[in-house]
């Protein structure tokens, strides 16, 4: 299974929501399906206009290396040369930061990631997290 457009919109009002309540500069959000193509995206109003690659890097990254982008950039910080290597072998969509969750069902199901840019990356993460909790499903950031 993987997510669908409703669920996908879901998600993004969510975390969109999430951003507004707490203040943060516009986001860009990126929802993927289990084969990292992308389900829905909104740009806010006032969202730079490299935030939507960014976003995507970060939850395609996830996908392609199973765990969220925050262990991503831990494992960046141990092992600098694979995330290089896995970065230039996906072809430059991995970017290392929080803000890449990976999106399970109750099960653990893998169902795809959400991918968001546009404050400062623990910012971008929180409002992931709760998208994905407004949908009734289980953010992953490991």
């Amino acid at each position: 299974m993987s997510l669908d457009l409703a669920t996908a919109r879901t998600i993004i009002a969510g975390a969109r929501a999430h951003g507004s309540d707490s203040g943060f500069k516009p986001l860009t959000v990126v929802v993927l399906d289990t084969g990292g193509q992308i389900v829905a995206v909104e740009r806010e109003d006032g969202s730079s206009i490299g935030r939507f690659d960014i976003a995507l890097g970060k939850a395609y990254g996830a996908l392609a290396l199973g765990l969220g982008s925050r262990a991503i950039m831990a494992r960046a910080e141990q092992q600098p040369y694979f995330v290089a290597a896995a970065t230039a072998a996906i072809g430059g969509k991995l970017v290392p930061v929080p803000g890449g969750v990976l999106v399970r069902d109750v099960s653990g199901a893998l169902l795809g990631a959400v991918g968001i840019s546009g404050d400062n990356s623990d910012n971008d993460e929180a409002a992931a997290v709760a998208g994905i909790a407004s949908a009734g499903l289980a953010a992953d950031t490991g």
